[in-house]
């Protein structure tokens, strides 16, 4: 089947299934194109949780099918390709978890969304790149368990210093190979430039930052900015919608490196026939669903 057929066909099958398809930012080109919507984790949370459709086609990696399909328990989640997958993720598991918490007990945890249904379900309270520093400011606790990337925890940590981040030793593999002097050569290669970057990325990397934010906080950036030229250090997916909202401007990847492949395993024709045959449904244990719906609560409004 041609490009423009599985469009088409993928146009005709949301009709006929009462369907949506929700991408994140990092998903490749063409799916991004076709989706009904494209966002970053909590904005594809919210989408979820407010949706009328009765099936739900995440384009992104498991742990974010999990966490729509947490969102919204009552609509059928597909996940084009399961095995695409999360290292960070993986770098946590519930066992693990709840050994952390022994270690350090009455202290509330804080997970990033980008983490397994059977974490969310241990901990106290789910947070993503766009609200993690709000709702930590927000907590009561002097001292917070955050599970599981360092980098997001040190952030965290300097934009909330009355509060002690002790952080898991997690990281994403994409973001954390980012070198500060990789900065410093962009800076030079392009002076005009401001410098934008996820905070995934290493303190170091931060620091030489113009901008520290989410996909979606990157992309309001660039597009309210009277400045031409960006550096940008998160996932090279989110290039695509910057360029097409932004034409007149220029943007430039930070590092070779900011590539997910995860992320790149989705095609069109895995869509499609996800869609087509309603296969890959997201299913979780009615119990780690619930607990993980408490922990996800801030998320969903």
């Amino acid at each position: 089947m041609t490009e423009q057929g599985l469009i088409e066909g993928l146009k005709k099958l949301r009709e006929e299934k009462n369907a949506i398809i929700l991408a994140h930012n990092y998903q490749i080109p063409e799916i991004q194109d076709v989706a009904d919507f494209v966002g970053d984790s909590l904005e594809l949370v919210q989408q979820a949780a407010k949706t009328d459709a009765a099936v739900i086609v995440l384009s992104g990696v498991y742990y974010m099918a999990e966490s729509v399909k947490i969102a919204a328990p009552a609509k059928k989640v597909l996940l084009p390709v399961l095995d695409a997958g999360c290292t960070m993720a993986n770098m946590i598991q519930q066992e693990q978890l709840r050994v952390f918490r022994m270690e350090y007990p009455d202290i509330p945890i804080l997970c990033y969304i980008n983490s397994s249904a059977e974490v969310k379900a241990e901990s106290d309270l789910c947070c993503t790149a766009s609200n993690a520093v709000s709702l930590v400011r927000g907590m009561k606790a002097d001292k917070i368990l955050f599970v599981p990337d360092q980098n997001m925890g040190s952030y965290i940590a300097t934009q909330a210093p009355d509060k002690e981040i002790i952080s898991w030793d997690g990281f994403c593999m994409t973001h954390h190979m980012v070198r500060p002097a990789e900065v410093d050569a962009n800076r030079s290669r392009h002076p005009g430039a401001l410098v934008l970057v996820h905070p995934e990325c290493t303190a170091a990397v931060v620091e030489r930052a113009d901008f520290v934010g989410s996909t979606t906080e990157i992309i309001n950036y660039a597009r309210q900015s009277e400045k031409k030229e960006f550096i940008v250090g998160t996932e090279m997916g989110v290039l695509h919608r910057l360029r097409k909202e932004n034409p007149d401007k220029k943007f430039y990847l930070l590092s070779p490196v900011l590539t997910c492949f995860n992320m790149k395993k989705t095609a069109l024709t895995d869509l499609y026939w996800a869609l087509e045959k309603e296969q890959h449904e997201i299913k979780i244990h009615e119990d780690i669903l619930e607990k993980a719906r408490l922990c996800m609560e801030k998320l969903f409004v």
